[in-house]
């Protein structure tokens, strides 16, 4: 009869954390995906963004370039204007000075007024060839300018095809990037979650079979009385040697984890809800629950547990699995969890 007692035990602790281990696994993988996701969305509207800033950019400054082109081509046309103004005006001095040196020749009596006739058409015709000159260079120099500006504004619409092209291939990049980033994550994420499974079948292989010593979802978790003395955190014997099997078998699972595969063990403590005096060794539960975890870390590390491998942290009472205020949930709320995880 108690053989088969044993049995049913031992089918009923063997169903449960496959269970555990299952549902856990399916909601880490979940939890993965939706990070993965929200990372590739804001890398992906981060380069987006950056682009379009390019763009617009772009395009500000062909417009700019446009109106100014607009600008010096109406002064080149007015330029154009004022010359051909006085190239007619030119001409008709040029037939005024014919027409007067026709008179010169005709008479001698109006010789000097014809004289000083010409004299002055031909200052005036100077001054305007001198006017004509001028506008000339200036018209040149205005198609030179204009030949520049189209030359820039064509440069300027190459480079922006090109950032158009270059935003195509980036976006791509990111989706290929995405895509092997989560397939490499998804395999880190089942490498651990299979080393997690062997880590915590060894341990209910070589740990004593105690109520007090149970699995809760991806945690291992050790109730306080089995390592500790009330209000202390030192570790006692029985504690000391729960600790020994523990390291063991971490120091087992550790040579068969990839060096690729950053995990670490968490040691996470937790008290009840019982506000502590104040005027003994530690001031409040914080205090007490972090005293604790350190402890069962410290300890590891002196059975030979690398210590980048282990993390402490305090919850105090402020984490409890089971609510109420009777002896059985306080109990159950002071403990020590085991978490293999990755850093």
């Amino acid at each position: 009869m108690a053989l088969a007692k044993n049995r049913r035990r031992d089918r009923s602790v063997d169903f449960w954390p496959g269970f555990v281990d299952a549902l856990s696994t399916l909601l880490l993988a979940i939890m993965f995906l939706l990070t993965v996701f929200v990372l590739a969305q804001f890398l992906l509207s981060r380069e987006i963004t950056g682009r379009d800033e390019v763009l617009n950019r772009l395009n500000s400054q062909i417009a700019e370039l446009t109106e100014l082109l607009a600008l010096e081509k109406g002064n080149s046309q007015d330029f154009e204007d004022q010359l051909a103004s006085l190239q007619s005006s030119l001409s008709a001095s040029e037939s005024e000075r014919s027409r007067l040196q026709q008179l010169l020749s005709q008479g001698a009596g109006s010789s000097a007024a014809a004289n000083a006739r010409v004299g002055e058409l031909t200052s005036q015709l100077n001054q305007e060839q001198q006017l004509s000159a001028r506008a000339a260079s200036q018209v040149e120099l205005l198609n030179q300018q204009i030949a520049a500006l189209r030359a820039q504004i064509a440069a300027i619409e190459q480079a922006l095809q090109a950032s158009e092209a270059k935003d195509s291939s980036s976006q791509a990049q990111i989706a290929d990037l995405g895509r092997r980033l989560n397939v490499a994550l998804a395999q880190r994420v089942q490498e651990l979650n299979r080393y997690r499974s062997d880590f915590f079948g060894r341990l209910r292989e070589i740990l004593s079979d105690r109520e007090n010593i149970r699995i809760v979802g991806d945690r291992f978790v050790f109730q306080s009385e089995v390592l500790f003395p009330v209000g202390g955190s030192d570790l006692d014997d029985a504690g000391r040697a729960e600790m020994d099997k523990l390291a063991t078998a971490l120091l087992d699972l550790a040579k068969e984890i990839p060096a690729e595969i950053n995990w670490v063990l968490r040691v996470d403590g937790h008290t009840d809800n019982s506000p502590l005096s104040g005027i003994g060794r530690y001031r409040d539960n914080w205090e007490l629950s972090s005293a604790r975890a350190t402890s069962v870390v410290k300890y590891l590390i002196s059975k030979g547990v690398p210590s980048n491998r282990l993390v402490a942290a305090g919850f105090g009472e402020f984490q409890p699995i089971a609510q109420g205020d009777t002896p059985d949930v306080k109990s159950q709320n002071r403990r020590i969890e085991l978490k293999l995880t990755e850093r």
